[in-house]
């Protein structure tokens, strides 16, 4: 097969690993197919069976030697953020709340339920501290 064919191929897989959740295993082979286009345009691949069986070693022995350690790197920003991560969290009021009454707060870019578990009220935009998380309702206290 022609150099070319394989680095479109490599282009391809690349590109469709950017548009498809695939998990960064598309990456490796579009890089196994580029690498084998390089050495087919170099001269040095020999007949097609033998493209073939580059291909789907370089392939393989990429996805095993670099995949874990790339998806490792990439998600280290990508933190797992449960709703139980917001405790300690500040948030401010949306409306007005009395002690262990319930009312609104904004998180996040959300709003949540609350429920007021300080001795002093809540006033509308203030600040308040998640002290607890409770299902989908978090539980402040004034600052």
């Amino acid at each position: 097969m022609t150099w070319w064919i394989w680095v479109l191929l490599g282009f391809a897989l690349l590109a469709a690993e950017m548009l498809l959740p695939g998990g960064f295993y598309l990456v490796f082979f579009g890089c196994g197919a580029l690498a084998v286009g390089l050495l087919a345009a170099l001269g040095w691949s020999g007949p097609l069976w033998l493209e073939g069986v580059l291909f789907a070693v370089l392939s393989v022995l990429s996805v095993v030697l670099f995949r874990k350690p790339l998806v490792q790197k990439m998600h280290v920003a990508d933190e797992e953020k449960g709703v139980d991560s917001l405790v300690g969290e500040v948030a401010f009021a949306v409306n007005a709340m009395r002690p262990n009454s319930f009312g609104k707060v904004e998180l996040r870019g959300a709003a949540w339920n609350a429920r007021n578990v300080g001795e002093d009220g809540v006033q509308p935009k203030q600040r308040c501290r998640v002290e607890k998380v409770d299902g989908l309702t978090l539980w402040v206290k004034a600052e």
